[in-house]
């Protein structure tokens, strides 16, 4: 039987097999105020993809979570009064 082998260099992931490891050039080291400025001009370009919610949409979230966090209290109220209640009634 005849082993087949390929013989063919595979290029690192990332990479074409013509690219050649580069020191500086544009993806070298950027001085922390250049970084800080391309930090920025990314975190605008991301914040422009966003959906912002309508008022109608804004309201009604935030109406359902008031909603939610006032049921919450009144269930956690309750539980509190019910174990104290308990803890008077076993304990004297």
């Amino acid at each position: 039987m005849t082993e087949i082998t390929d013989t063919t260099e595979v290029p690192e992931p990332g990479r074409s097999s013509d690219d050649k490891p580069r020191r500086g050039g544009k993806r070298g080291k950027k001085g922390p105020l250049a970084r800080l400025a391309l930090f920025y001009r990314q975190i605008i370009a991301e914040l422009r993809k966003v959906v912002w919610p309508t008022r109608n949409q804004l309201s009604t979230y935030a109406s359902v979570v008031i909603v939610f966090v006032v049921i919450m209290i009144a269930l956690v109220t309750v539980l509190d009064y019910g174990f104290t209640e308990a803890v008077k009634f076993v304990f004297g």
